[in-house]
C-alpha cells in the first residue's frame, strides 16, 4: 500500500465524522485519489502535502474523463474534508464554480421516448399472439383455516 493511501486510511478512522455508509464512501473516495494524483506523476505525498496544484491537476483529470458533474462534487467534498483535517482548508476553494464544476443536472431535458412506427407495432401485436390469461388449479383449502369449517 502506498503511503498517502496508508495514511488517509488511518486519517478516516481517527475521525469517524458522518454515518457509516458516509465513512465508508470517504475511504474508498480517498484511496481512489490517492492513486489518481500517484498516476498523475505526484509520488511521495503525505496527507500533510497537499496542495493547489493537486486539487487543479485531479480536478483536470475528471473532468478530461468526462464525469458526471455530481460525481465531481461528491469527489470535491472528501478533498474539502481532507484538507480541513489536516488544517489545510485554504488549500480548496470553497466554491466548485471556482474549478469550473457545473451544477447537478436531476431530471434529464432528453426525451427517453422511443418512437415505432405502425407496421413495427403491428408485426410485433402479431408475433405475439393472441392474450391468454395463466390458468392453475384453484388452491385447496389450508387446514385449520377459518374457510375450511363451512
Amino acid at each position: 500500500m502506498k503511503d498517502l493511501n496508508y495514511q488517509l486510511k488511518q486519517l478516516c478512522r481517527r475521525n469517524r465524522d458522518g454515518s457509516y455508509s458516509t465513512q465508508v464512501n470517504r475511504v474508498f473516495i480517498l484511496h481512489q485519489i490517492a492513486n489518481q494524483l500517484h498516476s498523475l506523476g505526484y509520488r511521495g505525498m503525505t496527507t500533510q502535502s497537499l496542495k493547489p496544484k493537486h486539487v487543479d491537476a485531479l480536478v483536470a483529470h475528471w473532468v478530461g474523463e468526462r464525469m458526471a458533474a455530481g460525481t465531481i462534487k461528491n469527489r470535491m467534498s472528501c478533498l474539502r474534508w481532507w484538507a480541513a483535517k489536516v488544517n489545510r482548508q485554504n488549500v480548496v476553494a470553497r466554491s466548485n464554480a471556482f474549478y469550473g464544476i457545473p451544477d447537478r443536472q436531476f431530471v434529464s431535458n432528453d426525451s427517453k421516448a422511443v418512437s415505432v412506427s405502425d407496421e413495427t407495432l403491428a408485426k410485433s401485436i402479431l408475433r405475439q399472439g393472441p392474450y391468454e390469461p395463466p390458468t392453475s388449479p384453484p388452491r385447496p383449502p389450508m387446514p385449520g383455516h377459518w374457510r375450511s369449517c363451512a
